[in-house]
């Protein structure tokens, strides 16, 4: 073989090569920080194509997601994941309403240029989620209520909203407690039957954990129940100890899709991440579809 030919060869080669990897560009993550007033929030970034958004739950860090995250930007999306205060370095006044957590990610939204976008909220997420697509409605065009317990209960039901195993959720966080009942908290709460909940003994954050609690506790539930009026995903896991389900659809109508996850507790990212991707996805191209 000649010399000639075999540099063209290694030339093809590398050409074949850098046409084949442009998912392992997509997953570069990137973290940026964005100002507003008195407000800096960080935000996680990956991948390219149409915008999804995944605010975490109850004092959790974004970074519950890397797994999700992943996978979705493999499949061919941006992801992004702000960061509430007192988590990274996100920070700001602490003694604030959902309407500020709703304002913190619309700042990062519009520093983004995103337009409207799909926003999933994972637990407690999903009131920031709601109360972002009620006040900046220009910003969100469907959300993922992932796990989500929706503020408000059935007809006849004598429960309190967000009232579920509440000593459980908040027993899970407090750091001061034992390993042994924090983990029984843990799957209590948390995890379906089976799994691991020691992944959960730490990502935790007590300030705010404590700031989110204030937030929902002051804010109307009427204020963001609905999330607007756009399409909403009820992605609700089999073994969900804490939400009361099938909430959403009836009290909100056909603009509400209902999916379950397999075999996933409140918990669900660590516990069935790809299933909890593919159900964002399927829903996300279906909404950017319209």
């Amino acid at each position: 073989m000649t010399f000639k030919r075999i540099a063209i060869l290694v030339l093809l080669a590398g050409l074949s090569t850098a046409c084949t990897t442009p998912s392992v560009s997509s997953q570069r993550i990137e973290r940026t920080l964005v100002k507003r007033g008195d407000v800096q929030i960080e935000t996680i970034s990956q991948g390219k194509g149409p915008v999804i958004v995944i605010l975490p739950s109850l004092g959790r860090s974004a970074e519950d997601y890397d797994e999700v995250a992943r996978l979705l930007a493999t499949d061919g999306f941006r992801v992004l994941r702000p960061e509430p205060r007192g988590i990274g370095q996100s920070k700001g006044p602490m003694k604030v309403d959902m309407h500020a957590f709703a304002a913190d990610v619309a700042s990062v939204l519009d520093h983004e240029n995103t337009g409207p976008v799909v926003v999933v909220g994972h637990a407690w997420g999903s009131q920031p989620a709601r109360m972002l697509a009620v006040d900046r409605p220009d910003l969100v065009r469907g959300l993922v209520m992932a796990a989500a317990s929706a503020g408000k209960l059935p007809p006849g039901s004598t429960e309190k909203p967000y009232g579920r195993l509440r000593e459980a959720i908040d027993g899970s966080g407090n750091l001061a407690l034992p390993e042994s009942q924090r983990l029984t908290y843990l799957r209590q709460a948390f995890f379906a039957p089976g799994h691991d909940p020691r992944p959960w003994l730490t990502g935790w954050f007590p300030q705010a954990h404590e700031a989110q609690a204030h937030a929902r506790d002051i804010t109307p539930v009427d204020a963001y129940f609905a999330g607007g009026s756009v399409p909403i995903l009820d992605l609700q896991a089999q073994y969900d100890a804490v939400v009361v389900p099938n909430v959403f659809k009836p009290m909100l109508g056909e603009r509400v899709t209902v999916q379950v996850i397999d075999d996933a507790g409140h918990a669900m990212a660590p516990e069935q991440p790809r299933a909890m991707s593919a159900a964002i996805a399927h829903f996300a191209r279906r909404i950017y579809a319209q």
